[in-house]
């Protein structure tokens, strides 16, 4: 099956029922090093994962790695331009799950980018990226604290299926004619709107297949976190992109309430029957004003529908979410893209899972991760219903390979999401309290050190952090 690499003798590989792995206790893990500062993080970060799993199970459960090639390794192994061999995709395809470092761009041939390669080859629909404050860790936000927050990024639509095209070239003149003289006037809601002819154009496809698988995994994830932390709010631009980034929205609260329909309410849903609770006498009307202010300034049919909306809801979910019912569901609501930006800023403990597109996931989650101390404390993972990839969220930092100073935290906490992941929860709680201990006792990289007050001198190497890690067990 392989050109130039053997599997391990021993172990087993990790299949999937219903979108789920089925997790052997000896599970071959394929690894991808990493280009640049992969030959310091990996190191570091796999002597962490073994010691966790060690010290958690006593040698009932260990993991068995394999490494594969992918980035410049795999030219060097494989010839110019290879580099995503075949060997490496047939290797995570039979084993599942899979961790990587970072991953160069290729430059003068081969693929545009090797993590989105990797996530449309294997379908890795979601992107999933918890940002939490771990306590000492300098940053820029007065009460850093505050956010812990986990973003479901769709990973394979949006930007990502975008199709462009060039200003000034034949096709694009052609769309933009077909646009501006037929499209466009056969649509009466676009008025008169007219595309400039200079313009670039580009498409992106927002699909109800691909929102709602990505609304589903994040519910899932809701329903496995403490109640107070169990809601999913849906991010996007609906106000303007109605048929798109509104779909979204749309396609989310379907999803909601219909498959998870005993285990979800919605925020209108809330209001409703929460005023019908501070008032049993409270007529349907009065019930509609509350929940919607401007209900006086509608015009009559705008009026009836909102009233026909609570009216449908008591009806309909009174019985399985009144009564106060509702308040141990998980809670799905929405909030607009840019309002985000500001709200996990100013009110960051408002939000626990945000359900997002490509682009505005993108943006939100380093945004969030500034917060809580930026891309090396921020962990990522790619997961699809047969296989699932974890991956450090940073670059590869070239100027800095083979010296030993980075910080691997966001591999490390990677490789903690693939734990749980796996269901070693009790191997992913040892990294984790070793790593907040480690940084609460100012024992971190240079990275961290020059930032905090007093700077830390000397920061420890790279292969030290993950000692002081596996000390703080």
């Amino acid at each position: 099956m392989y050109e130039k690499i053997t599997p391990p003798s021993t172990g087993s590989a990790i299949r999937f029922e219903n979108g789920e792995p089925i997790v052997p206790d000896n599970p071959i893990i394929p690894f991808i090093r990493g280009d640049g500062t992969g030959i310091d993080l990996w190191p570091a970060s796999q002597k962490v994962f073994d010691a966790a799993v060690q010290r958690a199970y006593g040698g009932k459960r260990q993991i068995t790695w394999f490494k594969v090639y992918v980035g410049d390794e795999a030219c060097e192994q494989y010839g110019t331009y290879q580099y995503l061999p075949e060997d490496s995709l047939e290797a995570i395809r039979e084993f599942g799950v899979a961790i990587k470092g970072p991953l160069t761009t290729p430059i003068g041939g081969g693929i545009r980018s090797l993590n989105v390669a990797l996530r449309q080859i294997f379908d890795l629909y979601a992107c999933v990226r918890p940002c939490k404050y771990y306590a000492g860790t300098p940053s820029p936000h007065r009460y850093p604290e505050k956010l812990d927050v986990i973003i479901y990024r769709e990973n394979t639509e949006d930007i990502y299926l975008g199709i462009e095209w060039k200003q000034g070239s034949e096709i694009g003149d052609r769309l933009i004619k077909l646009l501006n003289e037929d499209l466009i006037p056969s649509t009466p809601e676009h008025g008169k709107k007219q595309i400039p002819l200079d313009s670039g154009i580009g498409i992106k496809p927002i699909s109800k297949k691909g929102s709602q698988r990505l609304v589903r995994r994040a519910i899932q994830h809701a329903l496995r976190l403490p109640k107070h932390k169990q809601t999913v709010t849906l991010v996007h631009k609906g106000n303007i992109m109605k048929y798109t980034e509104g779909a979204f929205r749309d396609w989310g609260y379907e999803l909601a309430t219909t498959e998870f329909r005993s285990e979800c309410v919605t925020e209108r849903e809330s209001w409703i029957l929460g005023n019908k609770e501070k008032n049993p006498n409270l007529t349907i009307e009065e019930n509609a004003r509350q929940i919607d202010p401007g209900y006086e300034a509608m015009t009559p049919d705008k009026q009836a529908s909102i009233c026909k909306e609570v009216q449908t809801v008591l009806d309909s979910i009174w019985d399985t979410h009144g009564n106060g019912q509702w308040k141990e569901k998980v809670m799905i609501n929405d909030r607009i893209a840019d309002s985000i930006f500001q709200q996990i800023q100013t009110r960051p403990d408002e939000y626990s899972i945000l359900a997002t597109m490509n682009l505005n996931g993108d943006y939100i989650s380093d945004a969030a991760a500034a917060i809580a101390g930026g891309l090396g404390m921020a962990p990522g993972a790619n997961i699809g219903d047969v296989c699932a990839i974890f991956e450090a969220t940073h670059g590869t930092a070239p100027k800095h390979a083979g010296l030993d100073r980075v910080n691997p935290g966001s591999l490390i906490l990677s490789g903690v999401m693939m734990l749980e992941y796996l269901g070693w929860q009790e191997a992913a709680d040892l990294i984790k309290g070793g790593l907040a201990k480690a940084i609460e006792q100012r024992e971190v990289t240079y990275d961290l050190a020059r930032l905090m007050e007093p700077p830390v001198d000397p920061p420890l190497k790279c292969s030290e952090f993950a000692d002081a890690i596996i000390r703080n067990f």
